[in-house]
Order: structure tokens, then sequence, then C-alpha cells
């Protein structure tokens, strides 16, 4: 069990199809910080995410919250009990307005308290003050990540989970976003992001992990990571993989050829 505060995914496992595809990994994730969930395609990060969201009920493990094992229940239970994630690919309710994606993602909320979330979650995201009455669908893919994390925000949860926060947005938008996770994060809100993008990762986070073939193969500081990429260059290409296919000179996970 987990202490007060913080989240704990322990001992999961993650069945889809026939095939496991992450093996009984253990995860901390503290309130109030980042901790960026990294490794490559296939690597499990995933189907981790929907383990603890409930998309997916684990085949065993527990995830930990206030002292509650939420593994198996519901989205939406999950939702209520304090875990909002933000699914890859900005998705959003289309056909509605801005206005009514939050107040869709706001509806087990009163009148007045829905008013109070509305107002201080559009503070984080001032550019849709004056879209509110558009369509979703008609928003850029930068605002439209912008109204996935809003719906998330506007039950004020306590943790947030966001996989692939950049993905498909052009390097500005990702820039505005950047400090919108560490004031969602400074607020006292734990943030476990999924991302593709190793440096942004490791910029955002206060502690990574990084994730290979199902497993956890590094859990620490991400200063450890900038300082040796050789970690994060094994769980992207194991040697195996590098030796099938190969590889005499691979390439690490930023793209950028090895010296």
């Amino acid at each position: 069990m987990t202490a007060t505060g913080a989240l704990q995914i322990s001992n999961l496992v993650m069945v889809r199809g026939t095939k496991a595809v992450v093996h009984a990994i253990e995860l901390h994730i503290p309130a109030a910080k980042v901790t960026a969930l990294m490794g490559a395609n296939g690597a499990g990060k995933t189907s981790t995410v929907m383990g603890i969201a409930g998309v997916i009920a684990p085949a065993f493990g527990e995830v930990w919250l206030d002292g509650v094992d939420l593994a198996g229940l519901d989205t939406e239970d999950i939702r209520r009990r304090g875990i909002a994630t933000v699914p890859e690919g900005h998705q959003v309710l289309r056909d509605m307005s801005v206005r009514e994606n939050l107040a869709v993602a706001g509806g087990d909320l009163r009148r007045g308290e829905l008013a109070a979330a509305l107002e201080r979650t559009l503070a984080l995201f001032p550019e849709l003050k004056d879209r509110l009455g558009q369509r979703a669908g008609d928003l850029s893919g930068g605002q439209q990540q912008m109204v996935a994390l809003a719906q998330a925000m506007v039950v004020r949860p306590k943790f947030l989970v966001i996989d692939e926060l950049s993905f498909g947005l052009a390097p500005l938008i990702v820039a505005r976003l950047v400090p919108v996770i560490r004031s969602i994060a400074a607020s006292g809100i734990g943030v476990l992001l999924i991302e593709q993008f190793t440096h942004l990762a490791l910029a955002l986070a206060d502690n990574a992990v990084v994730m290979s073939r199902g497993r956890v193969s590094y859990d620490g500081d991400p200063a450890k990571l900038r300082a040796d990429p050789d970690i994060l260059h094994r769980a992207y290409f194991p040697v195996n993989d590098r030796e099938a296919v190969g590889l005499g000179n691979p390439r690490t996970p930023h793209g950028h050829t090895r010296r």
C-alpha cells in the first residue's frame, strides 16, 4: 500500500490478447512532481497507462491511491477518485463546443463548483476563453490538446496522466504547454508524463522511469540519464535487437548518431 499522497503501482501485469506486455512493474508517482515514463514503441508505456486509467483491467497487480486499490475499477470511478488521464492524440468531443466539452468533463460538479472550476482551468489556457463557443473539431491540433488537458483539469484531479503530450504538435505549441505542466505540478497535482521526445521528458521531469520490453529498466534522477545517455540507448535499442538488424552505429532516441 502507498503512503498517503502518492500513487503507487505495484506488481502490475498487463495482457493484450494472449501476450503479457507489462511484467510486474512497480511505479511510485509522488504528488506535486512530474514523473516521466519513457521507452521505445512497444515498451509497454501505453498499456501501463490503460491499466492505471481503467481502460483495460490489469491481469494482476494493484493501483493504490489514498489507501484504496483502484485496479479493475472502471474509468469514471477512477477519475472520480482522483486520476484523470489525457489519452494520446488530443481527443476531444469534436461536434461539441469548447464550453460543452468542459461542462461534460465537469458533469459531476454542482453548478457553482463547475463555474469556479472553469474559471480556474481557463486561467491555465487563456487562449480558450475566446473560443468557448467554437466547435472543438474546428480547432487546431494544439488548441485541441489544450481542451483535452483542460477537460482533465476541470475536476482538479490528484494525479494527471498524460500519454504523449507532444504527439502531432508543432514545437511552438509544445513550448507553450511546458510551463502549464510545471504549473500543474506546482499546484500539488502529481503528473505522470509519457513522452516520445526524451529531451522534453527529461527537461520536465523530477523523476524519470524508463521501460524496456514491458519492464522498468531505470527509475531515478533525470540528471543521470542526461549525463549517461547510454542508459536510454540500451533501453531503446537492446543488444539483441541491435545485433538482429546489424546496427553498427545505431542512433540514440534523440535521432542523433552516437559518437
